[in-house]
């Protein structure tokens, strides 16, 4: 039986078809494989309980700190202005004008005080913060723009602030330290109370060329149970557990699609975990993060 030259084109289409849809079904399923093993990395150490989407103005937030009953204090890094918001009633309940505009990144609270962190080191000591003339000094520190600091928490247990540098430390490049300001004294330890050592195994897979890009702390919290310490990175998503004597327990990679850029992170009283994030392809949020044992 002779062939036509069409047939035998219909023929060749035909097992190319065949061919092309056999190969198909395996990459598919390599891709959905892998986006699986993604999902199930990250939903085996953490879950997201909540969302709330921040008004536009705070779309620059970069640090947070629980004032209990769904009310935060926050600062954005391009005013000097605390904001107090709800996630409630999702409004911005009052602000408190305490600076010129700046790189404000990271807020802590102690009572009726406040303090803010701006990126070069300084502290905004903000006493009696709710009043209508609130008492604003500084804190100086010996951190420089080259340190870019954007982390501060409270820690009541001991009266002092916490802080530990994005970029590169005072010490040594290959640690990132967490440094003291006893609020008896306002001035910063130079002895740090814990050492992060970016060689340290469990940072394997986010280690970098420049060992100090392994790891850049956006802002730090402390669990109010266990006193563990939490630091949260913004640039390449992840969270740090140290335990409360300084030792490096986790290191938590954090999705990328929802944790687009973590800025703040911080605690309710009953130990309610809260991470925002800056305004990127989606609004600026608080995430209520719960961590899977």
């Amino acid at each position: 039986m002779k062939i036509s030259n069409f047939n035998i084109t219909v023929i060749i289409s035909v097992l190319v078809s065949v061919l092309i849809l056999g190969l198909q079904k395996p990459i598919t399923d390599s891709i959905l494989k892998k986006q699986l093993t993604e999902e199930d990395k990250y939903h085996a150490t953490y879950s997201i309980k909540n969302a709330y989407i921040l008004p536009e103005i705070l779309n620059e937030i970069s640090g947070i700190t629980s004032l209990g009953n769904g009310r935060f204090a926050c600062v954005q890094d391009e005013d000097g202005i605390i904001f107090i918001y709800n996630i409630n009633d999702n409004e911005i309940e009052y602000k408190v004008k305490f600076g010129k505009p700046g790189d404000y990144e990271a807020i802590a609270i102690n009572e009726s005080d406040a303090y803010v962190m701006h990126s070069e080191g300084v502290i905004f000591e903000i006493k009696d913060y709710e009043s209508e003339n609130p008492e604003i000094s500084e804190i100086e520190t010996p951190f420089k723009v080259k340190n870019n600091i954007e982390s501060l928490t409270f820690d009541p247990n001991n009266n002092r602030l916490l802080t530990i540098a994005k970029n590169i430390d005072l010490d040594d490049k290959s640690f990132k330290n967490i440094y003291e300001i006893p609020l008896d004294t306002k001035i910063m330890n130079l002895e740090p109370i814990a050492k992060i050592n970016l060689n340290d195994i469990k940072f394997k897979s986010y280690k970098q060329k420049s060992i100090e890009k392994t790891f850049n702390p956006s802002d730090i919290a402390i669990h109010p149970k266990t006193k563990d310490i939490y630091i949260i990175e913004g640039k390449n998503p992840k969270l740090l557990i140290l335990t409360k004597n300084g030792e490096l327990s986790k290191v938590l990679p954090l999705d990328k699609k929802k944790f687009e850029q973590p800025e703040g992170i911080t605690f309710s009283d009953d130990s309610r975990l809260f991470i925002s994030n800056e305004a990127n392809s989606s609004n600026a949020n608080i995430l209520e993060v719960i961590i899977k044992e």
